[in-house]
């Protein structure tokens, strides 16, 4: 198995997929349990959901799923909701808080995992980021999410279709967030926050160094946004995604215009 998936263009964003992934070692598959074969915390259909609307953005996908191990989750294993519900950074339950292994893996399973999938993904990641701020003096991380949008285990009440994070405005600038937040407000028919239950991951956190000339920011999105039906076979809804899409593409194409702006901000 390749552990990510690098597409390479010449524009300021970086598109983050670190939770499309559905492949699983067979050694690892074995000890999932029927509901964790099941893989319902996936980022259905998020790659295809963003693919093309933003010509020369690069990509770097995760291509393993969450269960093996979490890409936005920090490699140290400290949680990043404290005092909140969340999963780590091999998960052993899914996002209702049930069993998802027959056999937990064990600290030297972590470890082997984070070496052979987390590893990988973040030096790929990071690589891009450095390469795209070669090349612009700059460099946007937007980190692509999606959740079912009723998890009474993680939050109250339905989630907002646009959940933006930036960690409480640390991880970009201000005008990132902003022009985000201004395009999410206006896109009718659709609800959203800045950070609330999803302040962004440790993928976020981690590299939104602003003052180093890279700033970073999540869009989780809630799966009923557009998904014909948040449970399996989690069928892509074209009608629900095409108007998604045009707000999703107004955020990118709003982000690449801003970068050039931003050389030398923090």
């Amino acid at each position: 198995m390749t552990p990510v998936e690098i597409t390479r263009g010449d524009s300021p964003i970086v598109l983050g997929l670190p939770h499309t992934g559905t492949d699983l070692p067979e050694g690892i598959r074995c000890d999932l349990n029927p509901r964790g074969r099941e893989l319902a915390d996936t980022d259905w259909h998020i790659d295809r959901l963003y693919e093309g609307l933003l010509p020369g953005a690069t990509t770097v996908r995760a291509t393993f799923h969450r269960y093996v191990i979490d890409a936005n989750r920090d490699p140290s294993g400290a949680s990043l909701y404290l005092g909140q519900n969340t999963t780590g950074l091999v998960p052993l339950t899914d996002f209702d808080g049930q069993d998802i292994w027959t056999t937990p893996p064990n600290e030297a399973e972590f470890e082997a995992r984070r070496v052979a999938y987390h590893a990988p993904y973040h030096a790929a990641l990071e690589a891009e980021l450095a390469r795209v701020r070669d090349l612009h003096g700059v460099a946007i991380l937007y980190d692509c999410h999606s959740i079912r949008s009723l998890i009474p285990f993680l939050f109250d009440g339905p989630l907002p279709d646009f959940n933006i994070g930036t960690n409480l405005g640390t991880t970009c600038a201000p005008a990132i967030e902003a022009a985000v937040e201004k395009i999410c407000a206006a896109a009718a028919g659709y609800t959203s926050v800045s950070n609330g239950r999803f302040k962004g991951g440790w993928t976020t956190r981690h590299y939104g160094r602003p003052a180093e000339g890279v700033h970073a920011i999540q869009m989780e999105l809630a799966q009923s946004s557009y998904l014909g039906a948040e449970a399996p076979p989690w069928p892509y809804d074209p009608d629900k995604a095409a108007r998604l899409r045009v707000h999703l593409t107004d955020i990118l194409t709003t982000l690449a215009a801003l970068a050039p702006t931003l050389k030398g901000t923090a």
